[in-house]
C-alpha cells in the first residue's frame, strides 16, 4: 500500500487497497520473508537433517561496537530452529527459548547458523541451533520449545483481514 496519493495529491485508498489485494501474498516474516522490505531475508537450505543458512550482518544490526545486537542473534537462532518444523510439515510457534551468548557475533563476517531437531512429543517440538564462524567456533547456541498449531484456525482472522 505504498501508493496512497493520486497524481492530484488526493488519497486514493480504494485504489491502493485494490492493488494490494491483487498483489501476491509473499511471506512477510522479519527473519526470512521476501515480502518484508525491512527484513533480514535469511535463506535456509536443508543439509541432511539440519536447517542451514550462510549469512553476514551489516552495521544495521549492530549492538556493541562492531558486533551484532543480542536480539538479532535471538532472531537468527529462532529462525533456524523454526525451519526444522517444516521438515515435519507442521507450523509450530515458539513457546520459549534459551540462548547462550558464548562469544560476540561480529558484523561483516561470513557466518553460518545451523538448526536441528532434538525431540518431538505430540505437538511439542524441541529444537536447537548454533551460530558459527567459518572456523567452526560456536558463537551462540539456543534450545527452543515450539508448539504445533493449526494455521487455518490460528491465522484465519488475520488472513481474512489481509484478503479484504
Amino acid at each position: 500500500m505504498e501508493k496512497l496519493l493520486s497524481a492530484e495529491g488526493h488519497v486514493g485508498l480504494s485504489e491502493a487497497l485494490a492493488e494490494d489485494a491483487a498483489a501476491p501474498k509473499l511471506n512477510a516474516c522479519f527473519g526470512c520473508g521476501p515480502g518484508n522490505a525491512g527484513g533480514m531475508h535469511l535463506k535456509f537450505f536443508y543439509q541432511g537433517v539440519n536447517a542451514v543458512c550462510d549469512f553476514h550482518l551489516s552495521k544495521r544490526y549492530e549492538g556493541p561496537p562492531g558486533h551484532c545486537h543480542g536480539g538479532i542473534i535471538a532472531t537468527i537462532l529462532d529462525e533456524a530452529m523454526g525451519k526444522m518444523n517444516k521438515l515435519r510439515e507442521v507450523v509450530a510457534l515458539t513457546k520459549s527459548m534459551e540462548i547462550d551468548y558464548l562469544r560476540p557475533v561480529p558484523l561483516y563476517a561470513d557466518l553460518k547458523v545451523v538448526g536441528w531437531e532434538e525431540k518431538v512429543n505430540g505437538r511439542v517440538h524441541i529444537n536447537g541451533a548454533e551460530i558459527r564462524n567459518l572456523k567452526g567456533d560456536v558463537l551462540a547456541r539456543s534450545r527452543g520449545v515450539f508448539i504445533a498449531v493449526d494455521p487455518k484456525r490460528m491465522f484465519a482472522e488475520k488472513q481474512e483481514v489481509r484478503d479484504q
